[in-house]
């Protein structure tokens, strides 16, 4: 299972970043091999729909998890369109992220946040 956390940084005792489509990186953990892929986040550097550039970035990378701190409705809806779950967590380290998803102590995000976006669309 590929599981993509926002984050503010590029190791495991790094936060996770509470915005989805302005983290600067995702980490990407696959629980089967231990395998750790970080990417900037394509969505932080757009004018405007950061969460759409950011969801695709991870249907992209074939992710099956989320976990983030909310997700906008245009973000939660390709994400919901691709069969990927998403969980709201915390500004804590991703290890404590992950821990908590293996534990099945994290909330999943059934419903989009509000719109970010200020630039009047």
């Amino acid at each position: 299972m590929k599981i993509a956390i926002s984050a503010t940084g590029k190791d495991i005792y790094s936060l996770l970043d509470m915005r989805f489509g302005r983290c600067d990186y995702f980490q990407i953990h696959d629980s089967e091999s231990g395998e750790v892929k970080v990417v900037e986040n394509k969505g932080q550097s757009s004018d405007g729909g950061a969460g759409i550039a950011a969801s695709q970035q991870l249907v992209d990378e074939n992710v099956n998890v989320i976990i983030t701190g909310s997700l906008g409705p245009n973000a939660f809806k390709i994400i919901e369109k691709s069969d990927i779950r998403a969980y709201k967590c915390g500004n804590i380290s991703i290890n404590n992220a992950l821990e908590k998803f293996k534990n099945s102590e994290l909330q999943e995000i059934t419903i989009a946040g509000p719109a970010h976006n200020a630039m009047g669309h």
